[in-house]
């Protein structure tokens, strides 16, 4: 899939999955801008998705922020404009937190820290790229909610709470930019095996069911039709989809990639 002439803005892309969504733009043609929480975690990311030479064609750059921040996030996009003319063509919301507990346990502040990362995140960073592709009358968003966003998880309530904001938030505003040519979707993933936020989640359902962690495995997996878990290539490869001019006719989608077990 060509993204060549096209820049974007990748949050969250020093995890597993916003750094391949973002070698897989840059390997597309794209020119990509990566932001996470640690400076160190996002040179090394751009290392690895850009190369190691600081000579053109260099296909990444990138910049530490806290999407919580709204002062963080508008530092980063305006060193991204800065990088790319002031274009910023395709924006993918990745980060995000994951937590988990009995609702009787949780505190205040574990609701307000998924609710921050999550959703304010994710409005902090279209705020701030939105009068950008406005100005250019094109752009690409996508968003990551999950399948808990569509049918809550269990032990996760303010994640699903978050996850399900998110969808409300992606079909308003592409009502909004409609007219804009500006396409906002967002992808609704089920389980990852290759991530960090599984291994916190296994983990959690390991001490809160009192099951071995392979047994937790195979009981998520006998409720997928397709009869395994999602790897970062599935997610990886709907996303371009949604970024790229084929999604064209495509907005306010909240698209699943469960291997059928969210059908809705």
């Amino acid at each position: 899939m060509s993204f060549a002439g096209k820049t974007a803005l990748v949050t969250g892309a020093a995890g597993a999955i916003g750094k391949a969504i973002a070698a897989a733009l840059a390997q597309g043609g794209a020119r990509v801008f990566i932001t996470d929480l640690k400076q160190e975690a996002v040179e090394a990311a751009v290392r690895e998705v850009g190369g190691e030479r600081p000579l053109p064609p260099m296909r990444a750059l990138g910049l530490a922020g806290d999407v919580t921040r709204e002062d963080q996030v508008r530092a980063v996009v305006a060193a991204a404009a800065a990088a790319f003319g002031g274009q910023i063509d395709i924006l993918v919301n990745v980060a995000g937190v994951v937590g988990q507990g009995k609702v009787e346990d949780l505190a205040v502040e574990d609701w307000d820290a998924v609710f921050a990362v999550n959703c304010r995140g994710t409005f902090l960073f279209c705020k701030h790229v939105v009068p950008l592709m406005k100005a250019r009358r094109y752009g690409k968003i996508v968003n990551f909610s999950s399948k808990s966003g569509k049918t809550g998880s269990a032990l996760m309530s303010h994640y699903s709470a978050a996850k399900a904001a998110i969808i409300g938030f992606t079909q308003a505003l592409a009502y909004e930019l409609a007219e804009f040519r500006i396409n906002v979707n967002c992808l609704c993933p089920g389980i990852v095996l290759e991530t960090g936020v599984w291994g916190h989640v296994s983990a959690g359902y390991v001490k809160n069911l009192g099951l071995p962690k392979e047994e937790v495995i195979k009981r998520f997996t006998a409720k997928v039709p397709l009869g395994r878990l999602a790897s970062i290539a599935d997610v990886v490869a709907v996303t371009l989809f949604l970024a790229s001019e084929g999604a064209d006719y495509m907005t306010g989608q909240a698209i699943n990639v469960t291997g059928g077990r969210e059908m809705h």
